[in-house]
């Protein structure tokens, strides 16, 4: 996976960090596939498990998990430790996305 292409395009994209052994970040699961169906060409969610990429743990500070991270042209939009319900998260997501035109 090219990390760096991923969240630098102007499509704005929903990084899920988390591992297979986190019970919340099964929990996660639906939210985010209704997060991503409700941003259908909009948005664009990537998941990466951590013991897979620590580099990139390590770079983002993932020190626990899930984490969320909302890129916009590279640039980290929000930050999110844990989850909420899917309505909450897309509330969020969408005052972000807003924000950033």
């Amino acid at each position: 996976m090219d990390f760096r292409n991923i969240i630098s395009g102007s499509h704005p994209v929903l990084i899920s960090f988390g591992a297979t052994w986190c019970e919340p970040c099964k929990w996660l699961e639906p939210i985010l596939a209704e997060i991503e169906g409700s941003f259908t060409g909009k948005l664009s969610v990537h998941k990466i498990d951590v013991d897979q990429e620590p580099a990139l743990k390590n770079e983002y500070q993932i020190f626990s998990v899930p984490t969320l991270l909302l890129f916009k042209n590279g640039i980290l939009l929000w930050r999110y430790q844990g989850f909420d319900t899917a309505p909450k998260m897309k509330k969020i997501i969408l005052e972000h996305l807003e924000r950033e035109g």
